[in-house]
C-alpha cells in the first residue's frame, strides 16, 4: 500500500501517456518538431515508405526533410513512473482482496424455518412455497390435508427463485425472452422456445465451453504470432548487421584504395623532389670547391702584393699559379611539372568522378529501371584504373564534366536593331532573387562523346544567334533547339489536375489533394517546369484547347507564390502572353501590351538565355509568326510557366524532335 498514493497521483494520465498510433503507453517516446509525441517504432513504420515530404501522422503538419528524432527523456521517465504506479496498484488491490478472505472457508448459511423463524429447515414445500423444520413437518406428515402437497429436499434462497407474479417455482427457461419462468408463465409463452432449466444451463455451459475453446486456441495462436514476429525481428536485424559490416568493409577498402593512391601520389611528388633537391645539393658543393679556389688564389694575391721587398715580390710573383677561373654559372633547376600536373589532375578526376557519382539522384536511378548501372564515365575513373595507368595518365575524353543542354554555358548573343521583322519588343532588366536548386533533365542523358559534341555545337550557335537571324529561320531550324521538360506537381495550385505524365495540365473546380510544399501557388491556378533553364538555347510548344482564359510564359524561381503579385506578368520576375477571352496580351512588371488577335492554337517559345531574350511565336500547321520579344538581363534560373482560368481550357507541352 505504501505505493498506493502515488498511484493515485499517476491517475488520469494513461491517456496523454498512450501513443496515437498504435494506442499503447509510449514505448521511447519521441517529439516531433511540431511538439507531438510518438513512440519511436511507430513513427518510424510510418516513414518508412516516405520519400519526399514527411509529415505529422497526428496533426499533418508537413516537414520539408526528415526530422532527426531524439528520445524525449523527460517523457520516458514519467512513462516509467506510471508504468510502476500502475504495477503498485495492482498488487495493492491483489493484496487487500487476499486480507478480505478468511483463512478457512466458512460453511454456507442454514435455511430457517419459515414458520418459526429459528430452527433450521429439513424441507422445503412446493406447494405452500415455504421451508418448515422436522416439528413443523409435522403437519405435512401426518395430515391427509396435506397429502397433495409436494414435499422436496431443502431449497437454499426459495423466494429467489419464485416467480414474482405466481409465487411458483422458476422451472423453465424462454429462450426468446432469455428469462427463467414458472409452469404457469407457460400460457403467456406458449408461442416461445422453453426449455427446463437443467437442460438450458447444460446448453449454455455446452456453448460457453466451446466459446473459451476458441478463444484459448486464438490466444495460442496470437502467442506463436508474436513470437514470429520477435524471431522475424531478430533475423531482420541480424541480416542488416550483416549488411552493415559488408558495407562498413566496403567503404574501409575505397578508403584503403584511396588511401594507397594518395600514398603513390605524395611518393611520386617527394621523388621528384628528392632528385630536384639532390641536383641542387650537388651544384652547391661545386660551387663551394670552386670559390674555396678562388679565396686561396685571392689570398695569395693579397700576400705577395703585401711584400716590400722587390726581390722577394717578383719571386713570389713567379710561383703564382697562372690559373683560369671561369664565370659563376648556375645550371637551371626546375621541378617536372608533367609530372606535377599528371598527379594533381588525376587527383581532381577522381575527385569529381566521386562526386558526381554520389549526386546521383534517386529519381535517375528509377528511369533507368531496376537493372540501373553507373554512367560511362563513371566507370572510367575508379581508384583502381588509376593505379594501372602510370605516371602519364592522362583524363579519357569523357571524363570533364559536361553539363545536360539545359546548364550548357555558351557565350551571349547580340542583337542587331533595328527589327526587320515586325516584332514587339520590351527591355527588361534582370530580376534579383533567389534561384531554385531543381534541375534535373526530363529525358535519359545522352552518351558522353554524343553530349560533347552536342555541347560544342550549341555553344557556337548561341555565339552567333540574333534576333534577327532567329526571325528569318523555319520551325524546322527552330527544332534544332527543341528542348523536353515536364510539369512540376509540387509547385501546381490545387484546382491545377496534371496528366499524361507530367505534360497536361487543365483547371478544375475539384480541389486536389496535393500535400503542402513551399513552391505550391496558392492564389492563381498556375504551374511551372520542373526543370529550368540557365544557358544556352531551348525552344518548346504548347498546344492551347479552348484558350479563352490562359496564359504562357516564363518566371525565375523566385516569382511570388500567393498573393496578386504571384500572377504571371504581374511581377518583375515573369514574362508571358495572355489570352482573355478574345483580348491577346503580353504582361511583365504588372504591364501589358495589346497584340493583334491570332487563331493560332499552338504557341511557340524560344528562349536564348546567354542571349538576354526570348521570343513568343504563333505556330500554324502552314507557318511559324512571331508575337512577341522580351529583351532580358537574366539572373536566375527560367522556368516555363503557366496559367489557365477557364474550365475546358486545356494546355498540353508538345513532344518536339530536334
Amino acid at each position: 500500500m505504501a505505493t498506493f498514493p502515488d498511484a493515485l497521483s499517476m491517475f488520469g494520465l494513461e491517456e496523454e501517456l498512450t501513443c496515437s498510433i498504435c494506442l499503447c503507453v509510449f514505448q521511447t517516446p519521441v517529439t516531433t518538431p511540431c511538439g507531438h509525441n510518438f513512440c519511436l517504432p511507430c513513427l518510424e513504420m510510418t516513414w518508412m515508405d516516405v520519400e519526399e515530404t514527411f509529415s505529422c501522422p497526428q496533426c499533418r503538419a508537413a516537414f520539408e526533410t526528415r526530422p532527426e528524432l531524439k528520445k524525449n527523456t523527460v517523457l520516458c521517465k514519467v512513462v516509467e513512473q506510471f508504468q510502476i504506479s500502475q504495477e503498485g496498484l495492482f498488487k495493492g488491490t491483489c493484496e487487500e482482496k487476499a486480507e478480505s478472505k478468511p483463512a478457512k472457508p466458512r460453511s454456507p448459511s442454514p435455511v430457517a424455518c419459515d414458520s418459526c423463524l429459528v430452527v433450521d429447515a429439513a424441507k422445503t414445500c412446493l406447494t405452500c412455497m415455504a421451508s418448515f423444520c422436522q416439528e413443523h413437518l409435522g403437519p405435512h406428515l401426518e395430515s391427509p390435508a396435506f397429502k397433495s402437497h409436494q414435499l422436496v429436499p431443502l431449497v437454499k434462497e426459495l423466494q429467489q427463485k419464485k416467480c414474482q407474479a405466481h409465487s411458483k417455482l422458476l422451472e423453465f427457461f424462454c429462450q426468446e425472452h432469455g428469462v427463467p419462468i414458472c409452469c404457469f408463465c407457460l400460457v403467456s409463452h406458449k408461442t416461445c422456445s422453453t426449455t427446463p432449466l437443467k437442460e438450458a444451463k447444460e446448453a449454455k455451459e455446452l456453448q460457453l465451453k466451446k466459446r473459451l475453446t476458441e478463444l484459448c486456441d486464438l490466444n495460442d495462436k496470437a502467442s506463436k504470432s508474436m513470437e514470429q514476429v520477435r524471431a522475424q525481428q531478430k533475423q531482420l536485424s541480424n541480416t542488416t548487421s550483416r549488411k552493415l559490416d559488408l558495407l562498413k568493409s566496403e567503404f574501409l577498402e575505397i578508403v584503403a584504395l584511396i588511401r594507397e593512391e594518395e600514398n603513390n601520389c605524395w611518393k611520386k611528388i617527394k621523388i621528384e623532389e628528392k632528385k630536384v633537391l639532390d641536383k641542387c645539393e650537388f651544384v652547391h658543393t661545386v660551387l663551394g670547391k670552386k670559390k674555396n679556389e678562388i679565396q686561396r688564389e685571392r689570398d695569395e694575391l693579397e700576400v705577395t702584393l703585401a711584400e716590400m721587398d722587390d726581390i722577394t715580390f717578383l719571386k713570389r710573383a713567379t710561383k703564382l699559379r697562372q690559373i683560369s677561373f671561369s664565370d659563376v654559372f648556375i645550371p637551371k633547376i626546375e621541378l617536372d611539372q608533367n609530372l606535377l600536373g599528371t598527379v594533381h589532375q588525376k587527383a581532381c578526376s577522381l575527385k569529381e568522378v566521386t562526386t558526381r557519382f554520389l549526386s546521383i539522384t534517386q529519381e535517375e536511378k528509377k528511369k533507368e529501371g531496376p537493372q540501373w548501372k553507373p554512367k560511362p564515365e563513371t566507370l572510367t575513373l575508379q581508384p583502381r584504373e588509376f593505379r594501372s595507368k602510370g605516371p602519364q595518365w592522362k583524363p579519357k575524353p569523357e571524363n570533364p564534366t559536361l553539363q545536360p543542354r539545359e546548364f550548357r554555358s555558351s557565350n551571349p548573343g547580340t542583337f542587331v536593331l533595328p527589327l526587320k521583322t515586325p516584332v514587339v519588343e520590351e527591355v527588361c532588366p534582370g530580376a534579383a532573387g533567389k534561384t531554385r536548386q531543381r534541375s534535373r533533365p526530363a529525358k535519359r542523358p545522352e552518351s558522353p562523346k554524343r553530349r560533347a559534341q552536342s555541347c560544342s555545337k550549341m555553344e557556337t550557335k548561341s555565339e552567333t544567334i540574333t534576333v534577327d537571324t532567329i526571325l528569318t529561320k523555319p520551325r524546322e531550324e527552330l527544332l534544332e533547339f527543341a528542348t523536353q521538360f515536364t510539369l512540376d506537381r509540387h509547385s501546381a495550385h490545387k484546382n491545377i489536375v496534371i496528366l499524361e505524365k507530367c505534360t497536361k495540365m487543365s483547371v478544375t473546380e475539384t480541389v486536389q489533394d496535393y500535400k503542402q510544399h513551399p513552391q505550391r501557388f496558392l492564389s492563381f491556378s498556375q504551374v511551372v517546369s520542373f526543370q529550368c533553364f540557365k544557358k544556352g538555347i531551348h525552344y518548346w510548344e504548347a498546344d492551347l484547347e479552348n484558350n479563352s482564359f490562359c496564359a504562357v510564359g516564363i518566371c525565375y524561381g523566385s516569382i511570388p507564390r500567393k498573393g496578386p503579385k504571384s500572377r504571371l506578368g504581374r511581377n518583375n520576375s515573369s514574362w508571358c502572353i495572355e489570352w482573355v477571352n478574345n483580348k491577346v496580351s503580353a504582361w511583365h512588371n504588372d504591364k501589358d501590351t495589346s497584340l493583334p488577335s491570332s487563331k493560332a492554337t499552338k504557341i511557340g517559345v524560344l528562349l536564348n538565355y546567354d542571349g538576354g531574350f526570348v521570343i513568343f511565336f504563333g505556330v500554324t500547321e502552314k507557318k511559324i509568326f512571331p508575337l512577341y520579344k522580351f529583351k532580358i538581363e537574366f539572373t536566375e534560373a527560367v522556368y516555363a510557366a503557366f496559367w489557365v482560368f477557364s474550365n475546358g481550357a486545356t494546355i498540353s507541352l508538345c513532344q518536339l524532335r530536334s
